[in-house]
C-alpha cells in the first residue's frame, strides 16, 4: 500500500494530484524550484522540497534531485502528472530501482510508445488502422521523397521521440521536403536529443480525437470514451470536449476497442490515453500518450470516474473501481487558459493583482493561482483550466460563456478573450471541427 506520495512536478497538475491523494487518505510531498517557492502546490503539500533552480533541466527535470527529495522526505511513491518526466522511461526505471513506487505505466510501456514509428508498427499489429507511412525512422532525404511519391503528397514528418508540434512539417512536394527533412531533424534533435523522423500520409482536415484508457495488473482494461481535441495552435490543444459531435455509438465502441487492443499489446497499466485522427468516417492511429492527460477533466466530468484516483488504486495494486466503461452523461468542455497575450499569443508573466473564479452549476476550475501570485517566465504558459459540464452541448456552451464572462484575472494577459471568440464560432457551434479550424480565425490576425 502507498503512503506518501511525491509529486514531480508544478502547478495545476501538482494540485490535482494533491486532491487525489487527501481523497485516498496519502501524505504528499511537492518538490519545486527556486522560482516556484511560492507556489500553491508547495503551500498545500505536507511537505515541500527545492530541487533547483528556475531552469526546468535544473530542477524538475533532475532526476538525482527528486530522487533525493523522495528519500529525505520518505515518500514511497512517485507522481510524474504530465510533462516533465511523465514520459521518460529511464526515470520509471530509477523510481522503481529506488524501491518507490511508480505511479504510472511500466517503464517498457513508456518506451515502446513513446518511439512513435514503433508505436506504428504496435498499432499494425493489433490491428489497429493506421495512416500510410513510414514502417522504420527514415534514413535518408531521398528515402523520405520516395516514400512521400509513393503514397502521394501532401504529407507530414514528425519526430519519432516526441510530440507537440517539435520536429512536425507538413510538405506538398518533394523540393519542399528535401528542404523541411533537414529543418525537422535538427529540430527534433534539439527538442528531444534524437533527430529520427518518420513520415505519413497528411489529412487535410482531421478531427484529432483521442480514447482516455484504465488498466489495472489484474487484466481488466476499461476505455472511458472519446474527448474531442481538434481546435489547436501550432499543434497545441485550447479547447477540447467530451463526446465528439462527430461520434455515434457504433464508431465509440469500434475506437474503445481499438483504443484497447493498442494498450493491451505493450502490456500497459495506469491512465494512459490513445490518440487518432479521424477524415471522411475513418479513424487511423496516431500515438498514444502514456500518462495522465491535461484534459482528462472532461472524461471525468462525463463519467463520474476520478482518473487520477483510479491511478493511484492500481499504484497501490488495488483493481480498477469502475468494471466497464460507463455510459457517457451530458456534455464537457474544456478550456485551457493561458498567460498570454490573445492576439498575439505571446506568453505574459508577470504578478496576479486581482483575481476571481467562476461560480455556478456546472463549473470547475483547476489552477494554482491565487492573489499576489508571480506567473514566471521559465515554464508552460498554462495557468488555469475551464471545465464545464451540461446536459446537452448547447447547455455546456452557455456554462462556458458564463464562466469566462465571470472569470476575473488581473496583472497578466490571458487566452480568456480568444477563448470567447471560439465559442461566438459558428462552425464551433454546429459542432463542425477539424485541426484547421484555427487556420480562417487566425488569418487575419497579424504576428500568427
Amino acid at each position: 500500500m502507498l503512503s506518501k506520495v511525491l509529486i514531480a512536478n508544478r502547478g495545476e497538475i501538482a494540485l490535482r494530484v494533491i486532491a487525489a491523494c487527501r481523497e485516498a487518505g496519502l501524505a504528499t510531498v511537492a518538490v519545486h524550484s527556486e522560482a516556484d517557492r511560492d507556489s500553491l502546490h508547495v503551500r498545500l503539500a505536507d511537505q515541500a522540497v527545492c530541487i533547483g533552480p528556475a531552469s526546468a533541466r535544473a530542477s524538475y527535470l533532475n532526476i538525482a534531485s527528486v530522487i533525493a527529495a523522495a528519500e529525505i522526505t520518505g515518500a514511497d511513491a512517485v507522481h510524474p502528472g504530465y510533462g516533465f518526466l511523465a514520459e521518460n522511461a529511464h526515470f520509471a526505471e530509477v523510481v522503481q530501482e529506488c524501491g518507490l513506487t511508480w505511479i504510472g505505466p511500466p517503464p517498457g510501456a513508456i518506451k515502446q510508445m513513446g518511439d512513435k514509428a514503433q508505436a506504428r508498427r504496435t498499432a499494425v499489429t493489433s490491428g489497429v488502422p493506421i495512416l500510410p507511412g513510414s514502417a522504420n525512422p527514415l534514413t535518408s532525404r531521398e528515402e523520405a521523397v520516395a516514400l512521400a511519391a509513393e503514397i502521394g503528397f501532401p504529407v507530414i514528418l514528425k519526430a519519432s521521440a516526441g510530440g507537440g508540434g517539435k520536429g512536425m512539417r507538413v510538405v506538398a512536394d518533394a523540393r519542399a521536403l528535401l528542404h523541411a527533412f533537414e529543418t525537422a531533424r535538427m529540430e527534433a534533435e534539439r527538442a528531444f536529443g534524437n533527430g529520427d523522423l518518420y513520415l505519413e500520409k497528411y489529412l487535410d482536415h482531421p478531427r484529432h480525437l483521442e480514447v482516455q484508457i484504465l488498466a489495472d495488473a489484474y487484466g481488466r482494461m476499461i476505455a472511458l470514451g472519446e474527448r474531442e481535441c481538434s481546435i489547436q495552435r501550432r499543434h497545441q490543444k485550447l479547447v477540447e470536449e467530451s463526446p465528439s459531435t462527430v461520434v455515434d455509438e457504433a464508431l465509440r465502441q469500434q475506437m474503445c476497442a481499438a483504443a484497447v487492443a493498442a494498450a493491451r499489446a505493450v502490456g500497459f497499466t495506469s491512465a494512459g490515453t490513445v490518440e487518432f485522427l479521424y477524415q471522411d468516417g475513418q479513424f487511423y492511429f496516431m500515438e498514444m500518450n502514456t500518462r495522465i492527460q491535461v484534459e482528462h477533466p472532461v472524461t471525468e466530468a462525463v463519467t463520474g470516474v476520478d482518473i487520477v484516483l483510479e491511478q493511484l488504486r492500481i499504484a497501490a495494486g488495488l483493481p480498477l473501481g469502475p468494471r466497464r466503461r460507463p455510459a457517457l452523461r451530458g456534455h464537457a468542455i474544456e478550456l485551457r487558459i493561458n498567460a498570454e497575450d490573445p492576439v498575439t499569443f505571446a506568453p505574459s508573466a508577470g504578478t496576479v493583482t486581482e483575481l476571481g473564479f467562476p461560480v455556478g452549476p456546472g463549473v470547475r476550475i483547476d489552477s494554482h493561482l491565487y492573489r499576489g501570485y508571480r506567473v514566471p517566465p521559465h515554464y508552460d504558459s498554462l495557468i488555469a483550466k475551464v471545465i464545464v459540464w451540461g446536459r446537452d452541448r448547447p447547455e455546456a456552451v452557455r456554462r462556458a460563456r458564463r464562466a469566462l464572462d465571470t472569470f476575473l484575472i488581473g496583472g497578466v494577459k490571458t487566452s480568456i478573450p480568444f477563448h470567447r471568440r471560439i465559442l461566438e464560432e459558428p462552425d464551433f457551434l454546429a459542432g463542425r471541427l477539424s485541426t484547421r479550424f484555427l487556420d480562417r480565425l487566425l488569418k487575419p490576425e497579424a504576428g500568427t
